[in-house]
């Protein structure tokens, strides 16, 4: 059937995109009071926490406020005073009534309430259908700002309920998760280094989220989950609340002053069985879920019983990233237990998770400009930072880089206990290929970095992949090289430094250094020390008044040129399309961190492969002679020679397909039936017909490689294509 186009204007499907989404967000608060009451959604039970109601009408305030009345002409308010009564703390849009007293606030009615709702949302709609994208990013900021406030309503409406001796449940249980005794704690170990953490700019984030920005992380190891009921109830027994060394001051004068002897919501049977007070009520405690509602100061003298630390949110986040995806499912109303799996879980949408950074601004960070100015900024100041989400966070609604903060004292909120040590300790991994392996089996789906194909044999099977009459990469690149190099050449100015990322054998490098002999230094790049060395060597043998100065280094996150290269007029070089290795999100990452590497004003030339028919990509990554196979296979051989692992070869088989909704070639290693790997130590299952995922080669276009190469700060200044099989080499300016 032939797809039918949309051919109404841009803005429209764009507005409708847009009024899709307000109407799930606004759905979804509503659906949260079905099970509650006029006088539930009254009552405020301390403080800290807010009426049912006054969440309802905060969250359309906020609507109202900053995008109605200043956007929509001719839109009147739904009633005047409800400024004074739903402002929560934007000093800038004027006085409000105290925090404290919202419990007071009896008028106006739920019903007027949901009414004030209605209207806003009527307007809204007319809003977004006619302001469209001129409206998105603060739209986006009120959508995620009532997400958070869902959550605040389950906190909130926990916290009013445990008040009441009738212990009412908010919902009844949902299914039961399987239970199983929770595995022993185990950490899984990071080399730290420099790192880059914050929001990279992609899709929506807070404005505390950014800017992204370089941290170096001593190494340190991450527990694989989080702290059980069962483990706690270890540290009460050998009288974790009853001693002052395991705690901060203010946090032990909290334990004296309000007689803390458990987490918030435990409470005792009259046998001294403790239960525990949850959104399904009050329930027996299951040993092996996660501990919960529990304070910073508590998490930290747990951490120091337990002969660890609290994880700083750098470590985390850098952490996360290399964790295996967990399913964002639906609301659950409490934390689920641990897996038997192998490697980082419960990261997220499980507990927030402790963390010891104060909640401070990242470097370069400013408030918006305005009210909304207020959100995040204002509260930087006494309090600490939580990740990761909670049961209670709406689907969708965390990233990696998602920054949570409350009072070291305040306990109402999901709160949970991820342990870290310092170091990576006797079994820790000794190099990036250990670590990134040991993680990569940890993963579901499994996948190892392409970067670690290139040890010695390695970087030998790829040159004789390149000979290959299926590999047409190589050659077409060379025969382009060739025809061009006078022009590309000309481009290049005197006394420049010719970076390479990932030299490999420096053969294409010869063509370009031999139409430009004004070209005065050479720096390769390559993480195979062998490769380096050799092509190093071959270069200064063969082009003695050239500065050689090569680079050991992962070219991906190479922080300094060498000093002969500094200085000078500099142009990166890198062919092969190795671009298309990385997914999109990493090769915006390399092309911005090659724009910081090579400086301003740098030109850098790319070879990228262009899409094309499949069955001459298929065959290029799975040649008849089976040298790509063994390609493939080497990485095996690696494994198990560098990391004392078991893989039997022949259990794997080479697949090469071609994902056309992800215009990339997939190289996967598939095990032939059910089997149990050892890596230092460390059990992996594989099941039959289970793949390692180790490389993508992505296919572009050369307008949608523009697109990429512009979003990392790049325009394209020149490009030059082949003919069939097409490839092009793309010159960019910084």
């Amino acid at each position: 059937m032939r797809a039918i186009e949309d051919t109404r204007p841009a803005r429209q499907i764009e507005a409708r995109s847009a009024l899709g989404r307000y109407r799930e967000v606004r759905r979804g608060s509503a659906a949260l009071i079905r099970s509650l009451t006029p006088e539930d959604m009254a009552a405020q039970s301390m403080p800290d926490a807010s009426p049912t109601k006054w969440h309802l009408a905060h969250t359309t305030w906020f609507f109202e406020t900053f995008l109605l009345e200043p956007r929509l002409p001719g839109y009147r308010p739904f009633d005047p005073r409800f400024g004074y009564l739903f402002n929560s703390y934007y000093e800038q849009v004027g006085p409000r009534h105290p925090r404290p007293a919202r419990g007071l606030i009896t008028r106006p009615t739920v019903a007027d309430v949901l009414a004030y709702r209605a209207h806003v949302d009527a307007a809204m709609e007319r809003l977004i259908a006619a302001e469209g994208e001129a409206i998105a990013a603060l739209l986006d900021l009120g959508l995620a700002h009532e997400e958070q406030h869902q959550e605040l309503i389950l906190m909130d409406v926990l916290h009013l309920f445990a008040q009441s001796p009738l212990a009412p449940a908010y919902a009844p249980p949902r299914g039961a998760v399987a239970a199983q005794p929770a595995a022993p704690m185990t950490y899984t170990a990071f080399a730290g280094g420099l790192v880059e953490i914050g929001h990279e700019g992609a899709g929506f984030a807070f404005d505390n989220e950014g800017p992204r920005h370089r941290i170096w992380l001593e190494p340190f190891r991450l527990a694989d989950r989080l702290v059980t009921n069962g483990e706690w109830l270890a540290f009460m027994a050998d009288g974790g609340y009853r001693r002052p060394e395991l705690w901060l001051s203010d946090g032990w004068a909290r334990v004296c002053g309000e007689g803390w002897a458990a987490p918030a919501y435990w409470r005792p049977d009259d046998d001294g069985r403790w239960r525990v007070m949850g959104l399904h009520g009050l329930r027996p405690l299951d040993p092996d879920r996660p501990v919960s509602h529990v304070s910073y100061y508590e998490a930290d003298a747990y951490a120091t019983w337990a002969g660890g630390r609290l994880p700083t949110e750098a470590e985390w986040e850098h952490a996360a990233r290399s964790a295996a995806p967990e399913a964002d499912e639906g609301l659950w109303l409490e934390p689920a237990p641990a897996r038997a799996d192998v490697g980082l879980q419960q990261m997220r949408r499980r507990l927030w998770q402790w963390t010891r950074s104060a909640y401070l601004a990242y470097p370069g960070f400013r408030p918006a400009a305005g009210a909304v100015g207020e959100y995040n900024g204002k509260f930087m100041s006494g309090q600490f930072v939580l990740r990761g989400g909670a049961c209670v966070t709406p689907p969708g609604h965390v990233r990696a880089t998602y920054r949570n903060f409350f009072y070291p004292h305040q306990r109402w909120m999901f709160s949970g206990v991820r342990l870290a040590l310092d170091g990576v300790g006797e079994a820790g991994p000794s190099s990036d290929f250990e670590a990134d392996v040991l993680a990569g089996l940890s993963r579901t789906p499994k996948a190892i970095p392409p970067k670690h194909f290139y040890d010695a044999a390695g970087s030998a099977l790829f040159e004789a992949i390149t000979e290959l009459p299926e590999y047409y990469p190589t050659r077409t690149e060379i025969a382009l090289l060739e025809a061009s190099a006078a022009e590309i050449a000309a481009g290049i100015p005197e006394g420049a430094a010719l970076v390479e990322f990932g030299s490999g054998a420096s053969t294409k490098t010869r063509i370009l250094l031999d139409a430009a002999p004004q070209v005065a230094t050479y720096a390769p790049i390559d993480i195979s020390a062998s490769a380096l060395e050799a092509a190093a060597a071959a270069i200064r043998a063969d082009y003695p008044r050239l500065v050689v100065a090569p680079l050991r280094d992962d070219f991906t996150d190479a922080l300094r040129l060498p000093a002969e290269a500094q200085g000078r007029p500099v142009v990166g070089f890198f062919p092969g399309s190795t671009i298309g290795n990385f997914t999109t999100d990493e090769a915006q990452a390399f092309l911005s961190g090659a724009r910081r590497l090579l400086g301003p004003g740098a030109t850098f030339l790319v070879g990228i492969d262009l899409v094309k028919d499949p069955d001459v990509l298929v065959a290029a990554y799975d040649d008849a002679q089976g040298v790509t196979a063994a390609f493939n296979r080497n990485l095996l051989v690696r494994i198990n020679r560098e990391l004392e692992g078991s893989f039997d070869l022949d259990a794997f088989a080479h697949r090469a397909v071609w994902n056309a909704e992800r215009s990339r070639i997939e190289m996967h290693l598939v095990s032939l039936r059910d089997q149990v790997v050892v890596v230092r130590g460390r059990a992996f299952a594989f099941a039959a017909g289970e793949t390692l995922h180790t490389e993508n080669s992505h296919k572009f276009t050369t307008e949608g490689f523009a697109t990429l190469a512009a979003a990392a700060g790049w325009r394209v200044e020149a490009q030059w294509i082949s003919p069939e099989p097409a490839f092009a080499l793309v010159r960019l300016r910084g």
